[in-house]
């Protein structure tokens, strides 16, 4: 099969600066949400006492926020070509990220969440005397649970763009 060249990226530029259609594209704008929402999960959860199982939930929701911050820097910047044997393939990877990243990982955070929600969820009763968990993960639920919606969103926007034989993001 003949090779496809890459996608092309924003204009070459001397010196860094925003990769402004990027920003107001639909992709550009999920990604901030994402960034907005998971870090509110990962804080609320690392503010709090926590253990078992929301170790994963916060191991999770912190490695799928490195990585989406990582893909809206090299996209906002517009040099994922820089990235070896992905920046050929940018949609396909933001696709990957999405799907099966971000809804797959934060999917099972926010299922764990809501467990240990529903495990705490007689502390909320008028007249509970002991530090109550339970609006601490009720909270982090939530967060992830919009969070993973965002991130299917994304990665359906960029299954569309992939279906219409289009290789860039935007």
């Amino acid at each position: 099969p003949p090779t496809v060249p890459p996608p092309p990226g924003p204009p070459v530029r001397g010196s860094l600066s925003l990769h402004r259609a990027y920003l107001r594209s639909p992709l550009g704008l999920l990604r901030l949400g994402q960034l907005v929402l998971g870090a509110a999960f990962w804080v609320t959860v690392a503010a709090h006492k926590y253990e078992g199982a929301a170790h994963f939930a916060l191991f999770a929701a912190v490695l799928v926020w490195l990585l989406t911050l990582a893909l809206f820097g090299l996209s906002l910047l517009g040099r994922w070509e820089l990235v070896p044997w992905l920046g050929s393939r940018w949609l396909l990877t933001n696709l990957v990220h999405d799907l099966a990243l971000g809804v797959g990982l934060y999917a099972a955070a926010t299922g764990i969440m809501g467990h240990k929600a529903k495990q705490r969820s007689f502390c909320n009763l008028p007249g509970y005397s002991q530090h109550c968990l339970y609006s601490a993960y009720l909270s982090a639920s939530i967060c992830g649970g919009i969070t993973a919606c965002l991130y299917l969103f994304s990665g359906l926007y960029c299954l569309s763009r992939r279906c219409q034989d289009q290789r860039d993001i935007i």
